[in-house]
Order: C-alpha cells, then sequence, then structure tokens
C-alpha cells in the first residue's frame, strides 16, 4: 500500500469515481496493494471488475474471490495481452517495478500506433514527480518526441484521472 496514506485514499477514491462513472475495471486480479483497494471500492459501488490474474499466482492465494469475472492465463505476457484487449483506457497508481513495465507498455503500443487508447499515470503525492522530470530530459535530449511524450497524461488526483480517461 506504500508508504503514504495518500496512496490508499487515492486508490478508493479512484476505484469509486470508476463505477459512479460508469467506467468498470480490467486490473491483474490480486486482493492485495492499490490495486486490490481499486477493485474493491469498484464492487462497493456496485461497479463491474474484471481479473486476469496468472495461475503462479492463484497458488499463492492472493486472487481475490469477489471479482464479477476472472480470467486465469499462464503467463505474465498473456496477462497483458488479455488486459490490453480488454481495456478502454490505461491508469497506473504509485507501484513499483512491474507497474511501470505495464505503464511502458501500454505507452509504447500508443507510440507505435497499435492503440490509441489513454495511458495515464496518477502522480499521487507527487509519487511520479522523478520520472516525469526524467521522462521531459528524454524529450528535452531528443530521445522521446513531444508527440509521443504527450500520449501520456499525467493526473494529480482521481478526478483528473477520470477526466483523463474520457478523452
Amino acid at each position: 500500500m506504500g508508504d503514504r496514506e495518500a496512496y490508499p485514499e487515492a486508490a478508493t477514491a479512484f476505484g469509486s469515481l470508476l463505477a459512479a462513472h460508469g467506467f468498470g475495471l480490467v486490473y491483474g486480479g490480486a486482493s492485495i496493494g492499490l490495486m486490490g483497494a481499486v477493485a474493491d471500492a469498484v464492487l462497493q459501488a456496485a461497479g463491474d471488475v474484471t481479473g486476469v490474474i496468472p495461475q503462479s499466482l492463484v497458488d499463492k492465494e492472493i486472487a481475490h474471490s469477489g471479482l464479477t469475472q476472472t480470467h486465469i492465463v499462464d503467463t505474465m505476457h498473456e496477462r497483458k495481452a488479455l488486459m490490453a484487449k480488454l481495456s478502454d483506457g490505461f491508469v497506473a497508481l504509485p507501484g513499483g517495478i512491474g507497474t511501470l513495465e505495464e505503464l511502458f507498455e501500454m505507452w509504447t503500443w500508443a507510440q507505435l500506433g497499435m492503440h490509441d487508447k489513454p495511458c495515464v499515470l496518477l502522480n499521487v503525492a507527487g509519487y511520479y514527480d522523478e520520472l516525469i522530470c526524467f521522462l521531459d530530459k528524454m524529450t528535452d535530449s531528443g530521445y522521446l518526441k513531444e508527440a509521443s511524450r504527450s500520449q501520456l497524461q499525467v493526473a494529480c488526483s482521481p478526478e483528473e484521472a477520470i477526466r483523463a480517461c474520457k478523452v
């Protein structure tokens, strides 16, 4: 859940807003962490939640048992591909390397024209400030085109993230 109360608070608020705005949630299917909190909030608000989880994580007993729908897959590659197919947009909350890997893959796919779905970085309590500065440095240094940089939207609140998804 991270080291700040702002992270789970934002996760819960984001989940409630998803449901209130008629969005379902597609995510990795776990009962733990910030995404587990998002899923719980969507479910509490009577929204639909689809989990996509590899069997190996089901075996570790971290699968969420109360989802609207669960897809059990064999590999992480299958997980990401199915989540991408089922999703209308991508929002990254504070997280670790798996979060970054998934975000960068979806953003790269947008850059390559493989989809035109929103990619949003939810920068709760400045969590991603240094990453945003680095992405700007990449752009300034000529390694990231401005058109590609602008495909990753930055939201500082759950409400901003919802607005970015409505584009």
